[in-house]
């Protein structure tokens, strides 16, 4: 944190918080969500330069040096920045935007120097929720265990995000939000036996949970995107032929298919 502290571009003090709702439906057509499985080091980042890029964590290390900046960065590990100093202070560089825990910014001495959006998460489902129709906050609407009371897909992040235990998961949501109508996944692959296309031998990895959250979290999750969200007009594709997603949830494309979509 100490390197960040030096840096003069960074914001001083308090950083100015923008409202959700003045990122809410500014864009249109396709963008990347570009995640942390092993898949994503291969992809031609330069060759889509000019499509906008969400991205997360430290797979922010696949912009680093490269000139493009991520229209998006999100992160919901507050103790990523603790973790991996390095990349969280190439995020907070090289971002447009950031979306971050209101705890995590006054935690962390690092102020973005894009625009700095607020995460919180949505209400739970209660028994009045499921006799009114609500278009923006979706979900399977079983009540269930208290698990499928916090699952579902937000339209609109003012009223908060799901929590799906991948914040791929949330760069989706984010994404329907500012108003993409065509989303390709780029390291989704939630397979932590092969690792984080950015980690080296030897060096600290910051801890996984997705085998702990896949069957009861992850998977229902894509299922309400797959099912109640994913339509004509917002399209999302996946382009990790090795990712646990099934492909009856979210159709796979290979680089030569993508061309041809964008």
């Amino acid at each position: 944190m100490v390197v960040a502290q030096k840096n003069s571009s960074f914001t001083k003090g308090q950083p100015r918080v923008h409202g959700l709702d003045e990122c809410r439906n500014i864009q249109k057509g396709s963008v990347f969500i570009i995640a942390s499985g092993a898949s994503a080091k291969d992809f031609p980042l330069h060759r889509y330069a000019d499509v906008p890029m969400i991205t997360m964590n430290g797979a922010i290390s696949k912009f680093t040096g490269t000139g493009i900046k991520p229209f998006f960065y999100v992160c919901t590990d507050q103790g990523f920045s603790e973790q991996q100093p390095d990349l969280f202070t190439q995020a907070m560089r090289l971002s447009e935007r950031v979306a971050l825990w209101e705890s995590h910014v006054w935690h962390t001495t690092l102020k973005p120097q894009g625009d700095l959006y607020l995460l919180r998460r949505a209400p739970k489902l209660t028994w009045r929720d499921l006799f009114r129709s609500d278009d923006e906050l979706i979900r399977s609407r079983k009540l269930g265990n208290g698990r499928n009371k916090t699952l579902g897909f937000s339209k609109n992040l003012k009223r908060g995000f799901f929590d799906a235990r991948t914040v791929a998961y949330l760069a989706l949501q984010l994404a329907y939000h500012v108003g993409f109508s065509k989303v390709f996944l780029v390291g989704v692959d939630l397979d932590p036996s092969v690792g984080r296309f950015y980690e080296v031998a030897g060096k600290f990895t910051s801890p996984c949970v997705l085998d702990e959250h896949f069957f009861t979290r992850i998977l229902p999750s894509f299922e309400i995107l797959s099912k109640y969200v994913m339509n004509k007009d917002f399209q999302v594709y996946n382009l990790s032929a090795n990712s646990r997603i099934p492909t009856n949830l979210v159709p796979r494309v290979t680089l030569d298919e993508l061309d041809r979509l964008i």
